[in-house]
């Protein structure tokens, strides 16, 4: 089997997908000596090149499309792209990611009074698969509860019969692990809008705060609030 060869592209279009530059500006960071090549190879913005063969301020480049984040989301950040809507998660990345083309998104979203687990990436056949409602991945809440269990809750959410406001399919089977009458976790497989406190409402008790600790396999480990890292492959196909 003939081993292929990395997919080369035009600089330019390379350094402006990373979210680098934009294209015109390629030239003048060239005459700076701020992008060079691994082996001192001379360049031009329309030099084909890989991935691998281009260093930024003498950095490897970050990793092409296909990256996912973890990141520990804090209180008061929203899942959006809209500037308007309060400060983003978004805003916790280097500025350059923002740029990236395809562009960095959420997959699926926390509200803005919900901390923990959240995975972003550019990569959307990643975030069909893991928002899909087919794929059931799991996802482990920690909440604390304005007033005691009334008892029964468990049963219920197992049910498959739970009815959210406004909806017309039940909820699916979720479980429920009690901690102490008013702090539980809720292991659901599906991401409706606000769903674990809709769940909650519906039967007579309100969220007072919400923490997701898991997606799937995946856990904050050591994350701080607010700090994230990349996940490797080997832990996306766990």
């Amino acid at each position: 089997m003939k081993n292929s060869k990395p997919s080369k592209v035009r600089l330019d279009k390379l350094l402006g997908s990373l979210g680098y530059c934009v294209r015109k500006e390629v030239a003048v960071l060239l005459r700076d000596g701020v992008i060079t090549h691994i082996d001192n190879l001379s360049l031009k913005s329309d030099t084909k090149v890989s991935h691998e063969e281009i260093l930024y301020e003498g950095e490897p480049l970050d990793p092409p499309t296909g990256i996912v984040i973890l990141m520990n989301k804090p209180l008061g950040l929203v899942c959006s792209h809209d500037d308007g809507e309060g400060r983003l998660v978004y805003d916790l990345l280097p500025p350059r990611w923002r740029m990236r083309d395809p562009k960095i998104s959420t997959i699926g979203r926390l509200d803005k009074e919900t901390s923990g687990l959240l995975l972003l990436s550019d990569d959307g056949a990643l975030l069909h698969r893991l928002t899909s409602p087919k794929h059931k991945v799991p996802k482990v809440y920690e909440a604390t509860l304005d007033r005691p269990l009334q008892g029964d809750e468990a049963e219920i959410f197992a049910s498959g019969t739970l009815m959210l406001n406004g909806e017309k399919n039940p909820c699916l089977p979720a479980k429920l692990t009690i901690i102490d009458e008013s702090h539980v976790t809720l292991e659901i497989t599906e991401g409706r809008y606000h769903q674990v406190r809709r769940m909650f409402a519906a039967v007579g008790n309100h969220v007072m705060a919400l923490h997701r600790s898991s997606f799937g396999d995946l856990t904050l480990g050591d994350l701080k609030e607010g700090e994230y890292r990349l996940l490797d492959l080997e832990e996306m196909t766990n």
